[in-house]
């Protein structure tokens, strides 16, 4: 018998998330000047808080905890920001653009509503992944009745 982490669908499209999460985050690394030494693993105890209102004329609160984020990213790294966000339902981040960095979303729970640079408005739920790259804008609503919580990485070379 499989485990059931095989075999459950919710499972396995969560599974398939981290595993491209990863693989971002390897070719990153990998294509980065930062210097070996530096953390490779962040404790969930020693995240950054960094919660914000109304993110992009979004509405409510953006909440985050961080390994690093654009304020303290050393100019080596490629990945400038990787953090667990959260956003309450109702809540959202606006439509905003990104001139030269790439922006992923990795959905780990809760549902909403994902708008792509044309405005096109797509459901997503856990284990959908989005990206932006530069020259694309992008927004996301929580249209759920629970918490939509989803992993962020900013890269940019």
């Amino acid at each position: 018998m499989l485990p059931k982490i095989i075999t459950d669908p919710y499972c396995r499209r969560t599974l398939s998330a981290l595993a491209l999460t990863l693989a971002l985050a390897l070719t990153c690394l990998l294509s980065s000047s930062a210097q070996a030494g530096e953390p490779q693993v962040y404790a969930k105890k020693d995240l950054l808080t960094w919660d914000r209102q109304n993110v992009a004329n979004g509405q409510g609160t953006l909440a985050g905890l961080f390994a690093f984020n654009r304020n303290n990213a050393k100019e080596s790294y490629v990945i400038k920001e990787i953090g667990w966000l959260t956003l309450q339902p109702g809540d959202s981040i606006g439509l905003h653009p990104h001139s030269d960095n790439e922006d992923a979303y990795i959905i780990v729970s809760g549902q909403g509503v994902f708008t792509d640079s044309q405005g096109q408005k797509i459901p997503v739920a856990s284990g959908d992944v989005t990206i932006a790259r530069p020259g694309d804008s992008h927004a996301l609503e929580n249209t759920g009745q629970e918490p939509l919580s989803f992993l962020n990485v900013v890269a940019k070379r």
